[in-house]
């Protein structure tokens, strides 16, 4: 991977050494470092540039349906992009006032979409983390060929065990990167990583644990991504735990059947879009955002 071409000491944290990780963790890592050419992210990411990791957000324009058969797909493409726009746009509203003398960091931050478009808006430093090497090189090279390798770095690093020094952030999010890790462990490493009345935003799906254990759509889901979806109130357990303290709880899911509803009738489906249509509408599984201060 391409290292930084610069001297500012902030881009090199401690984080030099190779992620310590698990059995578990080390194949979630195989995983990503092997879809180097799944169309879903890359298709979605050609229309401006910005390669997000995450769904979308809000009612799609029923024209994208309309008109011609030749240049539809496109359309629908370019559509379900600004639906994934607008949800990253959703999660940095709820960070509250950054400046550009802040420091935030992208929690699994995957190809660096939503820490790109946070630098643009705040002006100030981010430092994205993941355990993916594949990731960490096409991020860094998006940084290049932006040139903000002063600005926006991105790190091969375990989110659990940083090895950044402790109150370096302002603010830190997770984006659809949660059901990975146990959220203890995650929100004690935030909850040192942030500075005091520091903020932390959090957009998830959820299985929900008042209809009792996971529905046969959410552990679907779960097989498709080998992901380990967790109950809605282990969330605010792990958070209570850790003095991270909710100021914002936003249920998304009405906001989300849209995307997925238009993604069924997309050229990059892949066969999960009914399992999240289907746990949505029953209400087995919540998408969330959730906003917390370190108190």
């Amino acid at each position: 991977m391409p290292e930084p071409t610069t001297t500012d000491d902030a881009v090199t944290p401690d984080t030099a050494a190779d992620p310590v990780l698990t059995d578990y963790q080390q194949s979630i890592a195989d995983y990503w470092n092997n879809k180097t050419s799944d169309q879903v992210n890359l298709a979605l990411g050609d229309v401006d540039g910005y390669y997000h990791h995450h769904y979308g957000l809000g009612p799609y324009d029923p024209a994208v349906l309309d008109g011609l058969e030749e240049g539809r797909d496109q359309r629908i493409i370019d559509e379900l992009h600004r639906l994934e726009t607008a949800q990253a746009d959703v999660l940095l509203d709820a960070l509250g006032a950054i400046g550009p003398g802040d420091r935030l960091m992208d929690g699994g931050s995957g190809r660096g979409g939503t820490s790109f478009m946070a630098n643009e808006r705040f002006g100030c430093r981010v430092d994205g983390v993941t355990i993916s090497e594949y990731q960490v090189g096409f991020a860094r090279q998006q940084a290049i060929q932006r040139d903000r390798v002063n600005q926006v770095w991105f790190h091969l690093c375990n989110m659990l065990d940083t090895r950044f020094p402790p109150g370096t952030f302002r603010g830190i999010w997770t984006n659809e990167t949660t059901m990975y890790v146990d959220l203890f462990d995650l929100y004690r490493e935030f909850a040192r990583l942030l500075e005091h009345g520091g903020r932390y935003v959090c957009i998830t799906g959820c299985y929900n644990d008042v209809l009792g254990p996971p529905s046969p759509a959410v552990r679907a889901i779960d097989d498709h991504y080998l992901c380990k979806i967790h109950p809605r109130t282990n969330y605010f357990e792990a958070l209570a735990a850790n003095g991270l303290t909710p100021i914002s709880v936003v249920d998304l899911t009405p906001q989300a059947i849209p995307y997925w509803e238009l993604r069924a009738r997309s050229s990059v489906r892949t066969g999960i879009e009914e399992p999240f249509l289907t746990a949505f509408r029953d209400g087995s599984f919540h998408y969330l955002l959730i906003a917390a201060d370190r108190t």
